[in-house]
């Protein structure tokens, strides 16, 4: 009996021993931030007394861990570019422990999303991505996306096309082939192909993500030649308020403001900015008396208001809302006044349904209207409208906590009225998209992505797939990358039905029969991380397709839209930089930029073959001072193209060079009295000025000074 007896206690141990081992073991969850309380996706949590157990944080910086009881342990938190922090728990610890890491200042790994949509460390990012960080966004003192944009980054020009309208090449492709983001989101409306660039002011930014070569396999249509994502910046103060101010020559006003606040579930981001300049005539200080296609730079107006509210509802759902308002207004003539507007909104919602799958749903609006204000008569008479709702969702599982996959889909209904069609008439075109991509990542020097999405165009009746295949692999310090894409871009409701008496010269007609614009896109490239120095090279290929433009046609007696012959853009890019703990840090980039064209076709394309950037930077902070000095400059090579010898025909072109130049900017920014900064710019540092003003020249007529003023009251109050 004794036996019987003893034979089912050591069997009800037996079978109880799993329970007893669960039960002796507890649980810890955290969060992993960095200094300034934004989550750091992908950071690690190890143990020192456990070498194979650990954690990875998830996208909100949440880990989880489970640890036997009886002994106390050491937790490590680390993350590329910032000092590991540790801690240590206690033998029966159960419950939260976060870990707030400190940025190194010799080494910055930051968190992009642009090249795969889902959060990943810029060092292991398959697809080459440049991110100019909010830092670099003060350091040039920037108003808007142009500014910024050609000082940090060498092979992108801003110009002026036809009635001063804003125009963008950026190594190679116009604006309708670079797709333009805020915070994922497409911006309705365009002027001679490029989107209005001063709606995207640089105040409240907190990185700007590029990628350069088609994206379509993520984005869609526009993405041939690459991806520009503004990201906002949120609040990370429990309030913070910005007043800041700057004026230049030509009377040039800026000011702006944000108000924020971090409580609890609420983060709130609230930014107005006002900006206006006086015209600009070119003729002064020259004995020349005609100094160019044009004589005198428009004056302007803008007034940006923006509010981004994010709202935690529980653990792992997050919700995003979104509302802006922007006028500018143009003195175009006299009698008439240009005016144009921008409505936008959108809610978003994330939801971290488990710590492999993440499900993302949002609504977007965005409306952009033209009008011509009647000074005469007080008039406000409005001939275009572009409004555009997007509805999406976007999913993530991923396996054995490394390989992601992403799928995920678009509808958007596109409305345009528009001046240039028959009668001020409408169109309406529905889009529909679906793609997936695979990330995989089987061992920590070896990435490879793989996506393919499919669209679909109402108007054109239209089908494109595009796919995408990208390959990284680690050798030492140096990363190798290498990448094949297509890229495509549907036919616009103006390219299709355009009606359109351009400047009282000549008609403009579309057409409906226009085919898609293709392209293959290749890429190779190396980076070589070594401490504070970094240096990448990267070579490039595209073959265009059916690219979209103007031709002359005798019989209608104008131009029609057509699709192109083929053409070749290959070129190659070099950066090098370096940061160190005393402050310094320095950035030279070039880039090399050729056009290939079939014999017999004309080189309309004013792609400058040779550009660079250069900056030289000194930051310091002091216990009650601080100092930053930036030196940047940027090089354009001259180029040489066809243009067109008759404003009425546009049959015949002549072969034309413009000249190179070279501009530079000094800004001296003192960080005073606690919240107070100081910023005092020189601009055209030596002071070029062009012989003859044409579209690709600069604007400039010497050299010019501005001063700035910022307050951060919320540092006034903060005890020392």
């Amino acid at each position: 009996m004794k036996k019987t007896i003893t034979t089912l206690l050591l069997a009800l141990l037996f079978a109880l021993a799993p329970t007893l081992r669960s039960e002796a073991q507890h649980r810890l969850t955290g969060r992993i931030t960095a200094s300034t309380g934004e989550p750091l996706p992908g950071a690690t949590v190890t143990v020192g007394e456990l070498p194979d157990a650990g954690a990875v944080a998830d996208t909100e910086g949440r880990y989880e861990l489970t640890l036997p009881d009886g002994q106390s342990y050491t937790l490590r938190a680390s993350f590329v570019g910032y000092d590991e922090a540790s801690a240590r728990t206690d033998a029966a610890h159960n419950g939260q422990l976060d870990f707030r890491l400190t940025e190194r200042p010799t080494q910055v790994d930051q968190v992009v999303v642009t090249a795969t949509r889902t959060p990943k460390l810029l060092k292991d990012v398959p697809i080459v991505t440049r991110v100019i960080s909010e830092r670099e966004i003060r350091q040039a003192d920037a108003t808007h996306i142009g500014d910024l944009l050609q000082s940090e980054l060498p092979g992108i020009e801003f110009s002026y096309s036809m009635n001063q309208q804003v125009s963008l090449n950026m190594s190679g492709f116009g604006g309708n082939s670079v797709l333009f983001l805020v915070d994922g989101e497409r911006l309705a409306g365009e002027t001679l192909d490029n989107v209005d660039y001063s709606r995207l002011n640089m105040d409240n930014v907190g990185r700007i993500e590029i990628v350069k070569g088609a994206v379509s396999s993520l984005y869609g249509s526009n993405a041939i030649g690459g991806v520009v994502n503004i990201i906002s910046r949120e609040s990370q103060e429990p309030w913070s308020v910005n007043l800041n101010g700057r004026y230049g020559a030509h009377n040039e006003q800026r000011y702006g403001g944000s108000v924020g606040f971090n409580q609890g579930r609420f983060n709130s981001m609230t930014n107005v900015q006002y900006t206006s300049i006086d015209a600009i005539d070119l003729s002064k200080g020259t004995d020349n008396a005609e100094v160019g296609d044009y004589s005198t730079i428009f004056g302007n107006s803008s007034l940006n208001i923006k509010e981004r509210l994010v709202v935690t509802a529980a653990e792992g759902l997050k919700f995003t809302a979104r509302a802006g308002y922007f006028y500018r207004e143009r003195d175009a003539s006299e009698s008439i006044k240009d005016r144009y507007r921008s409505f936008s909104g959108g809610l978003k919602g994330n939801w971290a349904i488990t710590p492999s799958d993440d499900l993302e749903l949002s609504y977007a609006f965005d409306q952009y209207d033209k009008s011509d204000y009647l000074v005469p008569t007080s008039r406000d008479v409005r001939d275009y409208s572009n409004v555009q709702h997007t509805l999406r969702t976007l999913y993530n599982h991923t396996f054995s906590g490394k390989h992601i996959l992403t799928v995920g889909g678009d509808y958007m209904r596109d409305y345009l009225m528009s001046y240039q069609f028959t009668d001020n008439g409408s169109h309406t075109q529905h889009t529909a998209d679906a793609f997936a991509q695979f990330d995989w990542n089987p061992h920590r020097r070896f990435n490879l992505i793989a996506g393919l999405r499919f669209d679909h165009f109402s108007a054109a009746n239209l089908s494109h797939l595009s796919p995408k295949f990208g390959v990284m692999y680690k050798v030492a310090n140096c990363s190798l990358r290498a990448s094949y894409a297509g890229g495509f871009r549907a036919p616009t409701l103006k390219e299709m039905y355009m009606d359109f008496y351009m400047g009282n010269i000549f008609m403009i007609y579309g057409n409906p029969e226009l085919k898609a614009e293709t392209s293959h896109n290749f890429s190779l490239s190396a980076e070589y991380l070594k401490g504070q120095h970094s240096f990448t090279v990267t070579g490039f290929y595209n073959l265009v397709d059916s690219r979209i433009t103007t031709v002359w046609n005798q019989e209608l007696d104008g131009q029609v839209y057509t699709n192109m012959s083929p053409l070749q853009v290959a070129g190659a890019e070099a950066n090098a930089s370096g940061r160190y703990a005393c402050g310094i840090s320095w950035r030279v980039s070039y880039a090399y930029t050729r056009e290939m064209i079939e014999r017999g076709e004309p080189l309309l394309s004013s792609t400058r073959p040779h550009a660079a950037t250069a900056r030289l930077a000194y930051d310091r902070q002091w216990k009650n001072y601080g100092l930053n000095v930036s030196l940047s400059g940027r090089w354009l090579s001259r180029v040489t193209c066809d243009v067109y010898t008759e404003l009425t025909s546009y049959e015949e072109t002549v072969r034309q060079t413009y000249p190179g130049y070279t501009i530079w900017k000094l800004s001296l920014t003192q960080h005073l009295w606690r919240g107070m900064d100081l910023t005092l710019a020189v601009d055209n540092l030596f002071n070029y000025r062009p012989d003859y003003y044409y579209s690709n020249s600069p604007t400039t007529v010497g050299t010019t000074c501005s001063v700035g003023l910022s307050l951060n009251l919320e540092h006034f109050f903060k005890s020392k």
